[in-house]
């Protein structure tokens, strides 16, 4: 007998699907989800999926992404979908999008970058290498770093 454990529906709130399963906490790190005491929420990882492998998900009641959220989630999770979900229906799937540019998220790798030395907001082009992955170039400095050498900013 096969047995499944379902995770109930939510009448209001966000659910993001189709996440890497190693960007799950960086994802509860970029919405502040640690924070939020007050809000039902439901995250799972390692679920089988046909076209990642292994994915992980989360659902939030009463709680809906901005836009620049959506933007830092499309850095960590390129492939997610952002679901928002009324009176237990999905009213809108969107599939995240890699911004052109993104500000104030990532932290220059060049240590002689202005940014790190003085209060000064990030701000980069965002690219893609040979290989495909994304990369970041610093508009003050012009450092190009790779997505797995990046520091995010919280």
């Amino acid at each position: 007998m096969e047995r499944k454990l379902e995770v109930s529906a939510i009448e209001n709130g966000t659910v993001i699907d189709h996440i890497p399963a190693d960007a799950l906490f960086k994802i509860i790190n970029i919405l502040g989800l640690e924070n939020q005491n007050d809000l039902m929420m439901t995250f799972g990882m390692n679920f089988t999926s046909k076209s990642m492998g292994r994915k992980a998900i989360i659902k939030i009641s009463d709680r809906f992404c901005e836009d620049h959220e959506i933007n830092h989630i499309a850095i960590v999770a390129p492939n997610a979908c952002v679901n928002t979900i009324r009176d237990f229906k999905v009213v809108e799937k969107r599939q995240v999008k890699v911004p052109e540019y993104i500000d104030g998220f990532i932290k220059c790798a060049n240590p002689k970058c202005i940014t790190n030395a003085e209060v000064i907001e990030t701000h980069f082009k965002v690219g893609r290498d040979a290989d495909g992955k994304i990369t970041f170039k610093c508009r003050y400095c012009e450092k190009e770093t790779r997505w797995d050498e990046a520091q995010l900013k919280y």
